[in-house]
């Protein structure tokens, strides 16, 4: 425990209103008037007191031991959202004690977290105990260990204030905004995606996967008919078939500097990664098997493909503390990586920000990656793209901005192009609506049967 004492703004005062006796003493000898001798004795004995008092004071403040804290922070925190923090005091003073507390977040991540309802002043009674909460805010994803509380207690005269950083050691983790959705109280996941602009897709069993043999029915097609079922009944039978659900998917996440750009509150890739969960969430929900391979990191994760709804939380866990880097993407070594890794054919989903330079690199690469999976390109587009292209143009500087913007926009549109040309699909969206584009572009080959 680390202790700082120091006086309080009452000693300070006493001190002041001696050191201003000190100075009218001063002036009465310099004039030679008034009972110095008298002034100057009672202002030593005024001096003596006072010292007495304030160090018999610290003295108690020094020997009062610290009281113990117990914080209790929340299971999970998520990302942009508020949480509520306790802090437990108890203490076996037999009187009553007032004190402050402030609790310190993280070493070194001060900016990760926003704090409401700190300090907090208390009234610790003779041997009870007290609580307080606050809130806190976190901005940044990961695993956050908070490992002190700073209390600051008064003397019994209010002389010193002794300020004490006492050991609390607690470990937080700071999933994505979708941690929301896998807390068990997630009811109503249809009307959730549809709220968020997903628009769910009739399935009608027109698949890849037989179920099960029925009578025909009006608005069958013809090609559904069993004719040999239907030459044993004696009257028109169907093959009714269900869309596959052994599928897997895996995501090719850029964590590469591109995606640092930020539209909000979030960046490009805490978008990114949001739409990857949330995907992921609705494909293990189909009964499909998801994975994560990241590329450009400070250490590339990769995380095998498999069913079930355990997956999900999984794939949180493998991803949390996830963060974008200043290395560039290596399309190239990542797709090889996946290639190695990923023997069985599978949707890859590649989330990056493409650039006009990629060409040459990215087409070679990701079209050797379709020869043996289903490819999906989604690239993110910045949002200030579109407010320049649409924003009036009155000036010199606007004009520049406007045709920067709209040569570079014509640059990547060709890179997109020249992809879709050699039949790779590609999204090009802003980063606040990958997450439903990727589900409706799924879910719509989920019906077709193109998987």
């Amino acid at each position: 425990m680390k202790q700082l004492l120091k006086p309080a703004t009452r000693l300070l005062w006493w001190l002041a209103v001696l050191a201003g006796f000190a100075v009218l003493i001063g002036v009465f000898q310099s004039l030679g008037r008034g009972p110095t001798a008298k002034l100057d004795g009672l202002f030593w004995a005024l001096l003596c007191v006072i010292g007495a008092l304030a160090a018999l004071d610290a003295f108690w403040l020094w020997r009062l031991p610290s009281p113990r804290l117990r914080r209790h922070l929340p299971g999970s925190l998520a990302l942009g959202r508020w949480g509520e923090v306790r802090i437990e005091v108890e203490h076996d003073w037999l009187r009553a004690v007032p004190l402050t507390l402030f609790d310190h977040g993280p070493e070194g991540a001060t900016n990760c977290f926003e704090l409401e309802h700190l300090p907090q002043d208390l009234l610790l009674r003779a041997q009870r105990k007290a609580q307080i909460s606050y809130r806190l805010r976190p901005t940044s994803r990961g695993l956050f260990t908070f490992e002190r509380i700073e209390v600051q207690m008064r003397s019994p005269l209010r002389l010193w204030l002794s300020r004490r950083y006492l050991p609390a050691v607690d470990v937080a983790r700071v999933y994505p905004d979708f941690a929301r959705l896998h807390n068990g109280q997630l009811l109503a996941v249809d009307n959730w995606l549809s709220q968020i602009g997903v628009r769910q897709h009739q399935r009608r069993g027109l698949g890849l996967e037989f179920n099960q043999l029925r009578e025909f029915r009006e608005g069958d097609s013809l090609r559904q008919i069993d004719w040999k079922a239907t030459a044993r009944q004696r009257t028109p039978i169907a093959r009714e078939y269900q869309d596959e659900r052994d599928q897997q998917i895996v995501f090719m996440l850029d964590c590469g500097r591109r995606m640092r750009s930020q539209d909000g509150e979030l960046t490009h890739f805490d978008h990114a990664l949001n739409a990857c969960l949330l995907l992921g969430y609705v494909a293990l929900r189909q009964g499909d098997a998801v994975g994560v391979s990241t590329f450009a990191a400070e250490q590339d994760r990769h995380l095998a493909p498999v069913k079930g709804t355990a997956q999900l939380n999984v794939l949180l866990n493998h991803v949390y503390d996830l963060h974008s880097t200043q290395q560039p993407a290596d399309y190239s070594a990542a797709i090889r990586q996946v290639l190695i890794r990923q023997k069985r054919r599978a949707l890859v989903v590649l989330v990056t920000n493409l650039r006009d330079e990629d060409d040459e690199q990215l087409l070679g690469a990701v079209k050797q990656l379709s020869r043996h999976h289903r490819v999906l390109v989604a690239s993110l587009r910045e949002e200030v793209l579109d407010q320049r292209r649409q924003a009036p143009v009155q000036t010199w500087q606007q004009a520049l901005d406007y045709c920067g913007t709209v040569d570079f926009l014509n640059a990547r549109a060709g890179l997109h192009e020249r992809l879709s040309a050699h039949g790779i699909p590609v999204l090009d969206v802003r980063p606040a609506e990958l997450g439903p584009q990727l589900i409706n572009r799924y879910l719509g080959w989920k019906k077709a049967g193109t998987l």
